[in-house]
């Protein structure tokens, strides 16, 4: 087996890696020859650990699949240290694949007692809002701008470790290595994708509100609501996404959501229907206990679906009750509306509240 130790020379800071890796955490990945730990080796594995203010790289390597047991070994003797594990997709691939492997093997192992943080697994949250053509790492390392030396897929690389066994050279082992060490560099490096997830975690702050004007799709002059978020962490590049009628903008500290306002009237309608009649003529519900004072020929039963009062104003759109009281055009309409008053552009927690709104919604729309 062969130990390969390097030191990076400074751990690329910045607020979100501050809060995420200490001196608890390690960066890991595993290099196999295929998805099967009962017909496959693991070949090569590779960690990152953070100690003062450098990265330091260890990666193990078999020389033949019959050191497998001893990189696994090396490995879980440096895990023994560290209650965090970070990887790309550890929790769906490399961690169960090392479990079955030390299960095959007779090795101890204490896997189930870490905090992982899979960045693939976090990032898949919001491909709604990344839109990349997939989400491998080298697509998101690409997306951030992270340049690698490493150009082969650890797929393409089994044949080069099966070669490299019946016939060494330091060239192919060059390649394997290289690859696990830019995967594993890569994960430090890719931190920062993380940040537009946290938006949707509640790191935010409601810095502006404004009512602004947009032309829409028939020539018109129409209101929307503009609110100004200040990110709690920087994302790295600008993205957008629109959603129903929210749109949203996230650029370095900064988070816009855009929001039309319905300028007209619409329907409260009283759940107690049974309890009123409808108006055809005035085209409304009156309840029953001032009902009397109406001609019989000029009232009948309110039905769910008529049984309404009319409401003209500015209003937000909602697609559960975050407000009350709330309005609709039609009773089965699925998004409701609620009057925009000085209260609401005051109160803090209402905003808030709103926003959430606004961002769950975006964050489940593609589950």
């Amino acid at each position: 087996m062969q130990h390969v130790h390097k030191e990076e020379l400074y751990f690329k800071r910045n607020k979100l890696s501050d809060e995420l890796v200490d001196e608890k955490t390690i960066f890991f990945d595993i290099e196999t020859t295929g998805f099967s730990p009962k017909h496959s080796h693991v070949y090569l594995i590779g960690c990152a650990r953070k100690i003062g203010e450098k990265l330091h790289i260890d990666q193990f390597f078999a020389e033949n699949p019959g050191e497998e047991g001893r990189v696994i070994q090396a490995f879980l003797e440096i895990l023994k240290d560290y209650t965090t594990i970070i990887s790309f997709n550890g929790v769906g691939f490399d961690i169960p694949f090392l479990k079955a492997k030390c299960d095959l093997l007779g090795i101890p192992e204490t896997l189930k007692d870490l905090h992982y943080l899979d960045i693939f697994k976090s990032v898949s949250e919001i491909k709604f809002l990344l839109k990349l053509p997939n989400y491998k790492q080298k697509t998101i390392e690409e997306f951030l701008g992270l340049e690698r030396d490493d150009k082969y897929s650890g797929g393409e690389l089994i044949n080069v470790y099966l070669e490299y066994t019946q016939n060494p050279d330091e060239e192919k082992e060059q390649l394997l290595l290289l690859h696990n060490y830019e995967d594993i560099i890569g994960m430090t490096d890719l931190l920062p994708i993380l940040t537009y997830l946290e938006i949707f975690h509640d790191q935010y702050a409601i810095k502006e509100i404004q009512v602004g004007t947009y032309r829409s799709i028939d020539g018109t002059n129409q209101q929307e609501l503009l609110i100004t978020i200040q990110n709690d962490y920087p994302v790295p590049k600008r993205v957008s996404y629109q959603y129903r009628e929210f749109y949203l903008i996230m650029k370095d500290e900064v988070t816009t959501l855009r929001v039309p306002v319905y300028s007209g009237e619409l329907h409260f309608f009283h759940s107690d229907y049974k309890d009123y009649y409808y108006l055809p003529q005035e085209d409304m519900a009156i309840h029953k206990s001032v009902a009397g004072y109406v001609d019989k020929g000029y009232r009948e039963k309110a039905k769910i679906s008529n049984c309404y009062t009319r409401k003209t104003g500015d209003f937000l759109p909602q697609y559960s009750t975050i407000m009350q009281p709330e309005f609709r055009k039609e009773y089965k309409d699925k998004v409701s509306y609620f009057e925009i008053t000085e209260d609401f552009y005051s109160s803090d927690i209402m905003l808030r509240r709103y926003v959430d709104h606004i961002l769950k919604l975006m964050l489940n729309a593609k589950k």
